[in-house]
């Protein structure tokens, strides 16, 4: 299996041939290098990947709404973090398409305090490395804490199918590597007790049935000594067809985890070519078709996945960095470390400001930092190592899983010589469409060692949010839309 991006892989109308995956190298040799320190308030003993006893799982489903958040988080609070709150929900009025942070209760909130380079030592047990990195080596990083809300939930029916996963419906392979069964929508391992059940945990967060992009752009920022910017928009949506109301298992949706379409609207140079992706829960690999409007035809794409570049991006951008991790799993050892507080981004509305202006966002080197917004949480941290004998271009990868969405809020990239390489983090709000749901929708990823960075899935500057969907009958978000035929059918002659 060789899963595409949840959102799909841009592919460059005529790559250079330093662009094309066989071919790309990158230069990752960087002084610096920090060795991962994690001061952890708990230290999980693996039991195993498969599932745990009946009993075990009983007294987990029981935990789930009392002592536990619906989803597996820790209920009760802590010195600097607070219980978990409930639902977050939204000032009356308030309907998908209009501005989400003028509807949040907490919308007038001040930060608390600001950390940057002078101070970030002081606050260094609440920083990952890679955010470290980025306040003393990134001119003008700062990073404003505000107060911590606890607001993730998700609707009914998931709440009841994460407790049928707690009492032992979810089933790994014996390596791991594939999803078996599971009550869907859930999350599988609420109460995890390996590393691997974390990323599936993430990977099959609860996103409704779809999300829907009117025009989602991609930026990534200039080279050294440029100031021309990669700016690549192309409406897009993603489907999910365990989504649904109800129960639903792999076998149920044709094991189909995800389908993604995209049509890119510019540059004018690939303007017109677009893709539909099925990725299955492990059974096969992807199935991948790209319209490229110069030949007028629509080719069946080699598979992509894992660390391979997507072609356009000046190899600033893996298929796998995409929406802080996609694909398969099946290269790493996935640890689970423990918990730990951390400042992660949360409640990050401004992210989603799509009235406002880029240049007022994304500045040289990084976001401004007033739309930026950093909380205090609990989250689990996981190590992904990359297997013996296997390769990949970032041998060692971390995560840090928010403990109430199982959202993953920062991720770090280290190169085959232990060297930071590339610091991610993830927008997080409630999608309040969603019952609430915590969702993440722009993610942001700095390349340390080349002093770049990437934005992707933001809805900045277009005028138009993203439009998560807990049902619809619009037949784009159906099995027979992603199809070669289909592909062909609606693309620009």
């Amino acid at each position: 299996m060789t899963p595409q991006p949840r959102a799909g892989v841009r592919i460059a109308a005529n790559p250079t041939p330093s662009e094309r995956p066989e071919t790309c190298t990158m230069n990752r040799c960087h002084p610096f290098h920090r060795p991962l320190a994690l001061r952890c308030v708990a230290l999980v003993t693996m039991l195993g990947i498969s599932g745990l006893s009946a009993g075990a799982g009983d007294a987990n489903a029981d935990k789930l709404g009392s002592t536990l958040t619906p989803l597996g988080g820790d209920r009760s609070a802590s010195t600097d973090v607070p219980a978990w709150e409930g639902a977050s929900k939204p000032a009356a009025g308030w309907t998908p398409g209009k501005p989400r942070e003028a509807s949040w209760n907490h919308k007038d909130e001040k930060p608390l305090y600001s950390i940057d380079a002078g101070s970030a030592d002081k606050h260094a047990s609440q920083l990952t490395p890679g955010q470290m990195h980025l306040l003393k080596h990134s001119a003008g990083y700062r990073m404003d804490v505000y107060p911590s809300h606890r607001n993730c939930t998700a609707p009914d029916f998931v709440i009841e199918n994460t407790k049928r996963n707690a009492a032992g419906a979810a089933k790994l392979s014996a390596d791991g590597d594939t999803l078996l069964q599971a009550a869907l929508p859930g999350v599988p391992f609420p109460v995890p007790t390996a590393g691997v059940q974390a990323i599936w945990n993430f990977q099959l967060r609860y996103g409704g049935v779809g999300a829907d992009y009117q025009n989602a752009v991609t930026l990534v920022s200039p080279r050294t000594g440029s100031n021309t910017w990669i700016t690549v928009e192309a409406p897009q949506h993603q489907y999910f067809p365990w989504g649904a109301k109800g129960t639903h298992s792999p076998a149920d949706t044709g094991d189909l985890l995800f389908a993604t379409y995209y049509a890119i609207r510019s540059p004018a140079a690939l303007a017109g070519q677009a893709l539909v992706a099925k990725v299955s829960f492990g059974s096969h690999d992807a199935e991948v078709n790209y319209y490229f409007p110069g030949q007028r035809r629509v080719r069946r794409m080699p598979a992509y996945g894992y660390d391979s570049p997507q072609i356009g991006y000046e190899n600033q951008y893996t298929i796998d960095q995409t929406q802080m991790f996609t694909g398969n799993v099946d290269r790493f050892d996935w640890k689970l470390v423990g918990k730990k507080e951390i400042l992660v981004p949360y409640n990050t509305f401004r992210q989603l400001d799509f009235d406002a202006r880029r240049e007022d966002v994304y500045g040289a080197t990084a976001i401004n930092p007033a739309y930026r917004r950093y909380e205090l949480h609990r989250v689990w941290v996981v190590e992904a190592t990359v297997k013996k004998g296997m390769r990949h271009l970032a041998p060692r990868k971390v995560f840090y899983f928010d403990e109430d969405s199982w959202q993953i809020l920062v991720g770090e990239d280290y190169d085959g010589q232990g060297n930071l390489w590339k610091v991610r983090e993830a927008s997080l709000l409630p999608a309040w469409e969603l019952g609430s749901a915590c969702e993440s929708s722009t993610f942001v990823q700095y390349d340390v060692l080349q002093n770049r960075y990437l934005v992707d899935f933001t809805v900045v500057g277009t005028g138009k949010d993203v439009r998560w969907l807990m049902e619809t009958n619009d037949k784009r978000f159906t099995n027979d839309f992603f199809t070669a035929d289909n592909l062909r059918s609606i693309s620009e002659r």
